[in-house]
């Protein structure tokens, strides 16, 4: 895993950290415990006093506000914060290779990996209230990694105003569901694109509440949820909102719910919106982009894209996004519809186009059909090889069905071609904490499971 070349600031206009709000605002929720602003900044100012100048961090924080800290801090000082997709040795070694300067901010008892760094507390200095640093808006403050499900993790390097810009965007849409104010609690890692906009930098930039808990199972998503101030946004994504939903689980009043990582079925954002009672807002976007475009499922399947932001289409089914807070121009690793200036339609994702037989669909539509059947609690396709005798296969958590059920539940939707065969059950995919399969974990599965022999017999 490599990072790109650092380029010097060029720097013509400055920025305030955080926008502005009075001292005594709450900024947080360190579980029952209220965050002030002044507190907050605080602590910032205290950690970035202790950071070396210009060193490069991996902030591996497991409290969200400490992770928010350490964000902070070195923004201020100049610190690029380096985001690994994954805490896999081979990962941390590469950046190591890339970084042999790296510092690890902590808020464990020791530093992972032997790693030189420095512990981040959650404990308020004391003191006046600081004055809000202005920072360069073209800072390179963070570099991120794609997540790997469709090849090698690709690093990307953001900058301070961009990604303010982007965050402005959202909390925008956001506002409009829900009023001013708002308290953000993510089910989803804060190192990761979507988490680090929705769950850390949309409350810090956006004027709202942070929540430091990560709860994943839902008695604690709800448990969570009930100890924060109103109104409550939930950051989620298809997998964990299926498992909330089907735990029955009751959940204090929300304001909105916001879901990415995945394509959301309507009948799931249905259901979602019933049984919550609050709008939900579907993100789509990437780590190369950010967010750049939403729509609410239910009211329909077009998406508008984020003020500021231009969508171009190509040949053969390229299309490309900029402006606003893109970074630069980016070609979308999706099929996508040009509906008008503002708004588009998802046909599929390049990675997930296959063809078969002659005939075209995408496994991203598959998945949507296969995950719909009544009793598939979990479920993926997979083209385990390509070629004359390729032919789809399906990995599926259906306690109490059978191969020929779930073929039978497909057939109406899916044309033959791509009924899938082998039908493999399994406990439990290997998702991970954004709810993605990686593409090394699918041909794991593949290998141990479908054997080319057994593959090309049943093809």
């Amino acid at each position: 895993m490599s990072t790109p070349s650092v380029a010097p600031e060029t720097a013509q206009r400055s920025l305030p950290l955080l926008p502005e709000a009075a001292a005594d605002s709450l900024a947080a929720m360190l579980g029952d415990e209220p965050v002030s602003r002044a507190r907050l900044m605080r602590e910032v100012l205290a950690l970035a006093a202790r950071l070396p100048e210009g060193r490069p961090l991996l902030n591996l924080c497991s409290s969200r506000y400490q992770f928010a800290l350490g964000l902070l801090a070195g923004i201020c000082r100049g610190n690029l914060s380096l985001l690994p997709n994954s805490l896999a040795e081979g990962n941390i070694a590469a950046l190591r290779e890339r970084h042999p300067d790296l510092l690890c901010l902590s808020d464990q008892g020791s530093m992972p990996f032997d790693l030189p760094g420095l512990h981040v507390p959650a404990r308020d200095p004391g003191g006046p209230t600081p004055e809000m640093p202005l920072i360069p808006d073209d800072r390179l403050v963070a570099c991120v990694f794609t997540s790997g499900s469709t090849g090698q993790p690709q690093a990307h390097l953001k900058r301070f105003g961009k990604l303010v810009r982007n965050v402005h965007s959202q909390a925008d849409c956001l506002r409009a569901l829900t009023g001013p104010g708002f308290s953000v609690l993510g089910t989803v890692p804060f190192q990761h694109m979507y988490g680090l906009e929705s769950t850390v930098l949309l409350p810090l930039f956006g004027g709202g509440v942070l929540a430091a808990a990560k709860p994943f199972f839902p008695g604690d998503v709800a448990d969570t949820l009930a100890r924060l101030p109103v109104p409550r946004v939930l950051v989620t994504t298809p997998y964990h909102l299926r498992n909330l939903l089907e735990s029955g689980t009751p959940v204090a009043p929300l304001a909105c719910v916001m879901s990415a990582t995945a394509p959301l079925a309507v009948e799931l954002a249905r259901q979602a919106e019933s049984s919550l009672g609050a709008p939900l807002m579907e993100i789509y976007g990437s780590t190369e982009t950010g967010q750049i475009a939403t729509r609410r499922p239910t009211g329909g399947d077009a998406w508008t894209l984020h003020e500021g932001i231009r969508l171009h289409q190509g040949a053969e089914d390229l299309s490309q996004v900029e402006g606003g807070h893109v970074e630069q121009p980016q070609t979308l690793g999706d099929i996508v519809e040009k509906l008008d200036e503002r708004r588009f339609r998802l046909v599929g994702r390049h990675a997930d186009m296959i063809n078969i037989a002659g005939k075209r669909s995408s496994i991203a539509f598959l998945n949507h059909i296969l995950l719909a059947i009544e009793g598939v609690r979990d479920g993926a396709f997979c083209l385990p090889r390509e070629g004359e005798a390729a032919r789809l296969a399906a990995f599926v958590v259906a306690p109490g069905l059978r191969a020929a059920e779930i073929t039978a539940a497909l057939r109406p939707h899916v044309d033959a071609a791509f009924l899938p065969r082998p039908i493999v059950f399994l406990d439990r995919l290997p998702r991970n904490a954004t709810g993605k399969i990686m593409a090394a974990d699918m041909q794991a599965l593949i290998a141990r499971h479908i054997p080319a022999s057994d593959h090309d017999a049943k093809a």
